[in-house]
């Protein structure tokens, strides 16, 4: 209900999942329509968990691409490629091989995005360690260096969870209608998952972070807030991470995600573009003109700062 700000998966608040549960509890929710009970969610994680590994031969397939291709379009043709590499997907119909590639997608999924980070900044790939939570072993397949064992940063293991499940679920969004519409075709889900993350890819939908980050750099410093919010109003350029199609109170994830950026920066530093970002974000909220169109801020406003204070390039 976005006129008041309400956002619920299965019936639970997204404040109380954000707060109490983990991403592969939610995920478990999302798909079995409740939580887990203990024994199911341990279960549940060790059947994800067995399916961490990829194929050497994705990895070879990874190495192929130019070192400056975009991580997004390797992990597109990655996720497609798991179709040729798991054959049993094809069919549909059967209730066991579903359950096998839920397992497949959501235990392969971090593997894929975290070799497409390390091939594209030139660093050796680091396999999964299932020792690991599931937010703590994406970490590690990232940014791991020499170290014999990666030592997860609580804080950080813990925002990325959040920030896995702040974005499990949103209606029927652009990726969404993308896997359904091509899903309805009864192609495996890997190529219907291949042609969510390309809606994903594109700017008006994955790419609002990245503009907030861009819209950021180009106001410079907390000085120059006033004149960019003036030429806003005046019909020049657009205030990034402001106003939702849906919500037209403030976005519920937008909340969590503020309290979580304080905790990442704690850790990291904080991002010197906060100060322009809270500045905004205080003019935006008492201007007549933003408050009369209900624009508040979105989930997308603080997600690309967190992300960006955590290592992850533009």
């Amino acid at each position: 209900d976005g006129d008041k700000g309400i956002l619920r998966y299965r019936g639970y608040p997204i404040e109380q999942l954000a707060e109490k549960s983990t991403y592969l509890e939610v995920a478990y929710l999302l798909i079995h329509g409740e939580l887990p009970t203990k024994s199911q969610y341990e279960r549940w994680t060790n059947d994800i968990i067995m399916h961490t590994l990829i194929h050497e031969n994705i990895k070879k397939f990874v190495d192929g691409f130019h070192y400056d291709a975009h991580p997004m379009g390797m992990l597109i043709s990655a996720v497609g490629a798991l179709s040729t590499f798991y054959t049993d997907a094809k069919h549909i119909s059967d209730p066991e091989s579903r359950r096998r590639q839920v397992f497949r997608l959501v235990g392969k999924m971090p593997t894929l995005a975290a070799f497409a980070f390390r091939h594209s900044v030139g660093r050796p790939y680091v396999y999964p360690d299932n020792d690991l939570s599931y937010a703590g072993n994406f970490l590690n397949m990232l940014f791991k260096m020499t170290e014999l064992k990666y030592k997860v940063d609580p804080v950080l293991e813990h925002a990325l969870d959040v920030l896995f499940i702040l974005h499990a679920d949103h209606e029927q969004n652009c990726s969404t209608s993308a896997m359904r519409g091509v899903g309805s075709s009864q192609v495996d889900p890997f190529s219907a998952t291949a042609a969510a993350a390309a809606a994903l890819y594109g700017p008006l939908h994955g790419g609002a972070n990245e503009a907030v980050l861009l819209m950021l750099d180009e106001i410079g410093s907390k000085n120059n807030v006033p004149a960019f919010i003036k030429s806003v109003k005046e019909g020049n350029g657009r205030l990034m991470g402001f106003g939702h199609r849906v919500y037209k109170n403030y976005d519920p994830r937008a909340k969590v995600i503020k309290k979580l950026a304080d905790e990442v920066f704690e850790v990291t530093g904080r991002n010197p573009k906060l100060d322009i970002a809270l500045e905004l974000e205080r003019i935006a909220l008492e201007d007549e003109y933003f408050v009369k169109r209900r624009h508040y801020p979105i989930v997308d406003f603080y997600s690309g700062l967190s992300y960006q204070a955590m290592g992850f390039p533009v």
